[in-house]
């Protein structure tokens, strides 16, 4: 099955061994105080902002990360 996507951004289910991912994410922030972990998630973003590198594939996902209203 291929993963869903929305224009050109994946929503489905598309990480390899994403328990393992999320174990690796819930390590980074451990110790960080509220502040920190905040900083570390805006970092994380940027850096995979950067990565992507694709302003429509970026501005998707922005949109698919709001709050439903």
């Amino acid at each position: 099955m291929t993963a869903q996507t929305h224009d050109t951004l994946t929503l489905e289910p598309n990480i390899k061994d994403p328990d393992g991912f999320y174990a690796e994410l819930l390590a980074a922030h451990e110790g960080l105080d509220r502040e920190e972990s905040e900083a570390l998630n805006a970092r994380l973003v940027l850096i995979l902002a950067n990565h992507i590198g694709d302003r429509d594939k970026i501005r998707a996902a922005l949109e698919a990360a709001k709050p439903a209203r």
